[in-house]
């Protein structure tokens, strides 16, 4: 064995696991064949609760048997405005099975985004998690004359609520078995009419360049990309992952939801956004998708557990880091490893790097993906030094995972080959980044304007990205194209590449970089609230809020050291000479963050422009 891990694991599935050529009709192939083995896990009342593909069926049926009752008809749209939990998938599969439209709602959008969403995309049902969600529709239903009905999953704290437009989700169950009895044949008959070229979701860009766009994703090209998944990123029912991701976000939706429901791979489902830490480790997912802040989040954390450990730990800890970093050099090299390099490795997971595994819960994981974002290449090395391969994914709203890093040839800083299913160039005038396939969207729903704009005359997709491609046919995303920095001295700059050093710190969640037609670069950074505050605590810096935290000229020190350690790895012209703490402690509910909780450039630059311009006073 020449590498750290098993590779036949991870090995590309290219067979149909599951027949189907619609995602409602392979969700009840898959119940069919699937019967009573378990597919989703969700705690309740602090104890896991198991859903079989037969519970998971019955549910759906009922749903959609609900739906057909309130006159929900072929081509409608229903909107869920949920957290991730099972109930959003139920509906999501009992509108498509229905043959309607299913499309998603941040659970934290505000009231006047859902409005526009509903609005947008016609919705006549609506599904809301809880009394908190409700509030939101109800604010905004006046003004949604389309809207039919509102269907609550969790209804505890409503039970005096008496309104004729407002359903509890077990009430809806209720009324479906009733009409299915009176209709048996009903939703075989809509089953039967739904075709593959038919409109099944809307994935709503983040809106950070102005009013979100309804993706419209076909049935046919959803099939097409969880076939392809299996080709990039293999799966099966032996397999479990976490569900946690917003289920209204393409990477959750396509690669987390109907990825599951084509490999019969376990979906668990977290408490909420806070408790992902507890559950990781609670589930040990054999395979785990999330965002860069997620694996930032758990390094900087060993990272300060680190620092409090005993000097004897310490020692273990970098000793076996190292010897798993030479490892890891030798694989991603495409080198052998000799015996004697195996047997220290095996020594330092037995001392060292074992524990650090369960510690972020990931010792049972065949494999970690990473995608949405950026991630530093040294992240990813030192996932690769724990013995656990991080394999980058690239894809957006419209596409859905077009390309990945293979298990075979891992290359920090790159976003892999394209997929079997998919063709990727580099635009030889622009360096933009163009992809074809039959996973493509629909277009964008009420704009076909914008649709235009977003194909080149023979149908390749404008992704937005400049990249290049090497020798070996990896792509490298340098930057997004709006968002290059050219200085006022000509000097061309990409800020990712700068933003991912500095994410790297435990003590840095997130930063921009600011300096197009400027002088020098600055940034303004969110800092890590949890790490920061242990660091004043240990070095008795006094604060009484997180806006003094970030005055502290301790802890503008202790980033200042940050900053210097990211310039010293580039060249003068590209060093950051001043910085900005924002002193507002954000959450997914700020505007000033996209629900998949990164900073928005423009945003940012507009609601700071007077904190910029006073660093190049």
């Amino acid at each position: 064995m020449s590498n750290l891990w098993d590779l036949s694991s991870i090995q590309p599935e290219t067979r149909i696991v599951l027949e189907g050529d619609t995602i409602a009709a392979m969700f009840w192939n898959g119940v069919a064949q699937r019967g009573d083995q378990v597919w989703m896990r969700q705690k309740q009342l602090g104890i896991w609760r198991s859903w079989s593909w037969n519970q998971t069926g019955e549910a759906v049926r009922e749903i959609a048997g609900g739906l057909m009752a309130l006159g929900f008809g072929p081509g409608d749209t229903a909107s869920i405005l949920s957290n991730t939990v099972i109930e959003w998938v139920l509906a999501d599969l009992a509108v498509l099975s229905c043959g309607g439209v299913s499309s998603g709602i941040y659970p934290t959008d505000a009231a006047s985004q859902a409005h526009y969403l509903c609005q947008d995309s016609r919705t006549s049902i609506l599904f809301v998690e809880d009394d908190e969600q409700l509030d939101k529709a109800l604010a905004v239903r006046a003004q949604l004359p389309g809207l039919r009905k509102v269907i609550v999953f969790d209804m505890e704290g409503l039970r005096e609520l008496h309104d004729p437009g407002v359903i509890g989700l077990a009430q809806l169950r209720e009324l479906g078995r009733s009409h299915l009895q009176s209709h048996p044949d009903a939703l075989d008959e809509r089953l039967k009419n739904v075709r593959p070229d038919d409109l099944a979701i809307l994935i709503y860009t983040s809106g950070t360049t102005g009013r979100p766009k309804g993706a419209m994703h076909s049935h046919q090209g959803l099939v097409a990309t969880v076939r392809g998944y299996n080709t990039l990123i293999r799966q099966d029912q032996h397999d479990e992952r976490m569900c946690f991701l917003p289920l209204c976000h393409v990477a959750e939706r396509s690669g987390g939801e109907y990825f599951a429901l084509y490999t019969g791979t376990v979906l668990n489902f977290v408490e909420n956004p806070e408790t992902v830490p507890e559950n990781v480790r609670e589930i040990s997912p054999t395979v785990f998708g999330a965002v860069p802040r997620v694996w930032e989040k758990f390094y900087s954390g060993v990272m300060i557990a680190v620092k409090e450990a005993s000097p004897l730990q310490q020692a273990a800890y970098a000793w076996g880091i190292g010897v798993g970093n030479a490892i890891a050099e030798r694989v991603m090299a495409g080198q052998p490893v000799d015996g004697f390099l195996k047997l220290k490795f095996t020594l330092a997971r037995w001392i060292a790097l074992d524990n650090v595994r369960k510690m972020i819960g990931i010792h049972r994981a065949r494999f970690l993906n990473t995608g949405a974002a950026p991630i530093s290449p040294d992240l990813i090395r030192w996932y690769l030094a724990l013995g656990v391969p991080m394999l980058e994914v690239w894809g957006m709203t419209e596409c859905g995972i077009t390309i990945g890093v293979p298990a075979t040839r891992i290359k920090p800083g790159t976003i892999g080959v394209p997929a079997s299913f998919a063709e990727m160039k580099v635009d030889a005038d622009t360096g933009e980044i163009l992809v074809r396939g039959p996973t493509l969207f629909m277009g964008y729903l009420n704009q076909p304007e914008k649709t235009a704009e977003a194909f080149t005359p023979d149908g390749w997709f404008r992704t937005g990205d400049v990249g290049l491609v090497d020798e070996d046919g990896f792509f490298r995303i340098t930057d997004r194209m709006k968002d290059i920095i050219i200085t006022a001295g000509g000097k061309n700059i990409t800020p990712s590449e700068l933003e991912n050093e500095l994410k790297f710190s435990p003590y840095i969640t997130d930063a921009v970089v600011i300096g197009d037609k400027r002088p020098y670069l600055t940034v303004i950074i969110m800092i890590d609230q949890e790490n920061v505050e242990k660091f004043a605590q240990d070095s008795d810096v006094p604060f009484s809020n997180y806006a003094s935290l970030t005055r502290s000229p301790q802890v503008q020190e202790l980033i200042q050291a940050e900053i210097d350690r990211v310039n010293g790895k580039f060249a003068r012209v590209e060093q950051i000479k001043k910085f900005f703490l924002l002193e507002t402690q954000l959450s997914a509910e700020d505007e000033e963050l996209t629900p998949t909780m990164k900073l928005k450039r423009k945003l940012v630059q507009t609601k700071y422009a007077a904190q910029i311009e006073a660093m190049y006073r």
